[in-house]
């Protein structure tokens, strides 16, 4: 089991709580269609990270980036293994070469490829 995801789910929600009362872990179960005891046993990290689907109704109910939840729970999205999967000897060596980079030539590379006229 991670031991990020759950206290990060758990520190959202209770964010969103102060704010709102809806955000408590009975609502939010219960909008997920889980039991509270699952959900509370997810944010105590004493049980896995659920499953794609569930993490993504999880971002969207809790308003974050599914990717960060994701990458918390040790997963990878469906869309990124496609992608990883056509070809991956050349996007492996890629992520290799960039994990060293700092961020700001992360992004301004990111901003490159996206703004890019090929």
């Amino acid at each position: 089991m991670t031991t990020h995801f759950g206290p990060h789910i758990r520190h959202l929600r209770e964010s969103k709580l102060k704010q709102d009362k809806a955000f408590s872990l009975r609502q939010v179960a219960k909008r997920l269609g889980v039991q509270p005891s699952y959900l509370s046993k997810i944010e105590r990290g004493t049980e896995s990270p659920p499953t794609e689907p569930r993490i993504r109704a999880l971002a969207l109910e809790l308003d974050t980036d599914p990717d960060i939840l994701l990458a918390l729970a040790g997963k990878v999205s469906a869309d990124l293994q496609q992608i990883i999967l056509q070809r991956p000897k050349l996007l492996s060596d890629l992520l290799r070469e960039l994990k060293s980079l700092p961020d700001h030539a992360l992004l301004r590379i990111v901003r490159e490829v996206r703004d890019g006229d090929w």
